[in-house]
Formats: C-alpha cells, structure tokens, sequence
C-alpha cells in the first residue's frame, strides 16, 4: 500500500509506514480483516484515531490521520459516502472527564518526580476544572491575575488576558489549589507568570512542551486542556446555571461553541422535563 503512494523522500515512506503499522496493529487486534478496503475504511480510521493510540500527543494523531486518508485517497480513490471526518478538536480528546478520571488525574499531578512537574500540573487543573481557561488563555497569565475577592479565605477570582478578556470566580473546590499556586510565587515588585514562571520565552506550545516533560502513567488519562475545559464546561451545565452566566464565564459570544458538551450531559427524566417546562415549583 506504501508503495503506490510512491513516496518520492525515504523519510516519507518511513512516515507512511509507521502510521501503517500502528493502523494494521490496531485492526488486527479488533479482528478486523487484513485487506485494504477495511483497514483504510473511513471508519477504521477515525476508530483508530479516537481509541487507537491513547499515548500518542494530540499533533502526532493529527498527523497519523493525514497520512491515513491521503494513503486511503490514493489506494481507494476518492472520498466515501461518510463524507468529510469530523474535526480533531471535537473528538474524544474533549470530551468530559469522569469523576474516577479526575481522581486519578490529581494523584497523578501529585505523584510527579519534581516540584516543578508536580505544581505546574496542579496548576493546570486548577485552572481548566476552577476556571475553565483553554491553552492560549493559561500561558499569557501572571500572579497577580488571580487574586481573592473578599481577602483571605475569600472567592478566588482570575482576570484573563487577550481577546476574551473577562473575571472569572473560580470553581469552590479549586480555588484553595489556585490561589497557593499564586501565594508560592507571589513576590512583590514582579509580574511572573503563573504557569511555568521560570520559562520566559512563551509560544503557543508551552502547554504540550510541559506536558511533554511530565511521567506518564498507563492507567491515568492524559492531561487534556480542552477536556478539563469541558469537564467545566459540563458541571455548569448539569447545575443548571443561567446559560447567560455560563456563555460569560466561557469568554463565548454564540451558543454554538457550547453545543459539543450537550452529548455529554445527563439525560432529563420526562416528569422533570415536564415539570421544568410547566413552570411549576
């Protein structure tokens, strides 16, 4: 199959092969048949990509997926009735986590070799799950944007930067988290970052780099920012705040960046649903 994509640099061939090989593991221990049409079949690709390779960073499954359907395109031919895939963005990575996950995912920040790995991955949780801040929104963010609204022991508040600039409150059960991430580096006369405070030259990779860096373990999810975003975004939704707060908390001005998070909300009983709709108390 490598072969008639004819790859012109051997460097590419080694690209095709690997994303090959990953793909063809992945069928055969599904049971799938080792013919062509079924491993470069739409669906066996997004399957793939969605529950295949669970270790792999996000940008390497992207590129996986590029190379798959470009070999499906040339082998196959043209596009198949599924039509287009579905963005990265809105796959599995982004959604919720589970309350077991979480639970993992705190033991695993705490479990890391150095202060470093151990607060920078606090951080982020206390960020994505208190505040629900994405990547872009975390690197930009210094101490003294987050600040405590009624003096000590008071609400956590985080003031962002950039476009969507807004004032948050944090979440009750992370406030206490983020506001020592900021007490730890507080010092007066400075405006250090919150994030990786030690690391002055910022890209829109400082996020993945760190975690990059971090000890994985088999048993604990990654550590996804889309997905503690959404984890947020989720529990929002199933305490039934005013969709007016929740669209101001998020920094969104359309409903349709919240509409992803709806396949992953609690169903409503029929005599709730009718009792909400009713009005009645």
């Amino acid at each position: 199959m490598v072969r008639l994509a004819d790859p012109q640099l051997s460097y590419k061939a080694r690209e095709l092969l690997t994303a090959l090989a990953q793909l063809a593991l992945f069928c055969d221990g599904e049971g799938r048949p080792g013919k062509a049409e079924v491993w470069l079949s739409r669906e066996a690709i997004e399957r793939f990509i969605a529950v295949g390779c669970p270790q792999v960073r996000e940008d390497t499954r992207g590129n996986y997926r590029t190379r798959l359907l470009r070999l499906r395109e040339i082998v196959l031919g043209g596009e198949c009735r599924t039509g287009k895939p579905a963005k990265l963005s809105s796959s599995v990575p982004n959604s919720p986590y589970s309350r077991g996950e979480l639970a993992d995912l705190w033991g695993w920040a705490g479990g890391q070799p150095t202060e470093e790995l151990r607060w920078g991955c606090k951080t982020l949780l206390a960020l994505g799950l208190g505040v629900g801040l994405d990547s872009p929104e975390v690197i930009p963010l210094r101490v003294h944007d987050v600040r405590r609204a009624s003096g000590a022991g008071g609400p956590a508040v985080v003031v962002t930067r950039g476009a969507r600039k807004r004032e948050i409150l944090c979440r009750r059960p992370w406030e206490g988290v983020l506001a020592s991430a900021a007490d730890r580096l507080d010092t007066p006369g400075t405006a250090r970052y919150l994030f990786r405070p030690n690391c002055m030259r910022r890209g829109t990779n400082t996020v993945t780099n760190f975690l990059s860096r971090t000890q994985p373990s088999p048993h604990v999810p990654r550590l996804v920012m889309g997905r503690l975003r959404s984890t947020w975004l989720a529990e929002l939704f199933e305490e039934r705040l005013p969709i007016t707060v929740i669209v101001a908390a998020a920094g969104v001005d359309t409903l349709h960046g919240l509409s992803r998070i709806l396949p992953f909300l609690n169903p409503v009983s029929a005599e709730e649903a009718a009792r909400l709709l009713r009005g009645d108390p």
